[in-house]
């Protein structure tokens, strides 16, 4: 829980902009997924570093792909703090990690600033896969994966609920099958604090591989 307080303690700051930043593409990347997995083509896939980011696809599950931004990004999360908190392989996730992040950016990755994120992020896992030990990568995870889970709520809130006039992904769903953007994006809210919540009582549970010491 101290990294949780910390990240958000620290979320407002330069310090932690490389990780919102990551936060936004790991957004896109569930996107893109999405189209792909459902039979679609992604054009192409963008971030900027003013924490927004977009993705052009051609066919593929409309819903499935607008749905899957927030509560991609939330699974992606929850994937990467499981991992880190449940098993020993923290190194070797890293290096997929890694190896996934620099397929994504040579595939569909166009603009200069975004192609250079995701390649020096790719990099960097790999570099922190091979050269630094399972403490680290360990903490690495931990970090990324609660970054990637607590934004989802607050992203969700602010872009749907608080600013409903936003051309957000609850937007463009309420335009295509109804509802309204504060709709859809109350129903993710409630599903985001519940797979949090859930994800934090399995992942810090007594069989976590996190060790409490005791006086």
């Amino acid at each position: 829980m101290v990294l949780t307080a910390l990240v958000f303690a620290l979320w407002q700051t330069p310090a932690v902009v490389p990780l919102k930043i990551l936060v936004v593409f790991f957004h896109e990347v569930s996107h893109a997924i999405a189209t792909v997995v459902t039979g679609g083509d992604v054009v192409s896939l963008s971030i900027s570093n003013r924490f927004s980011g977009e993705v052009w696809s051609r066919g593929g599950n409309r819903f499935i792909t607008l749905t899957a931004g927030y509560l991609g990004s939330l699974l992606i999360g929850v994937g990467l703090l499981i991992a880190a908190t449940r098993t020993k392989a923290d190194r070797a996730i890293m290096a997929g990690c890694g190896v996934v992040t620099l397929v994504i950016a040579g595939l569909y990755v166009r603009d200069l600033f975004a192609l250079g994120f995701a390649a020096g992020t790719g990099i960097a896992m790999l570099l922190m896969a091979r050269f630094l030990g399972h403490a680290a990568n360990d903490l690495a995870l931990r970090v990324m994966g609660l970054a990637s889970m607590i934004y989802v709520p607050y992203d969700i809130f602010s872009d749907t609920i608080a600013r409903s006039n936003l051309r957000s992904d609850a937007r463009m769903l309420a335009e295509e099958f109804g509802g309204t953007t504060m709709i859809w994006g109350g129903i993710w809210l409630l599903i985001s604090l519940c797979v949090i919540a859930a994800c934090l009582r399995y992942g810090l549970g007594a069989s976590s591989n996190i060790k409490w010491r005791s006086r």
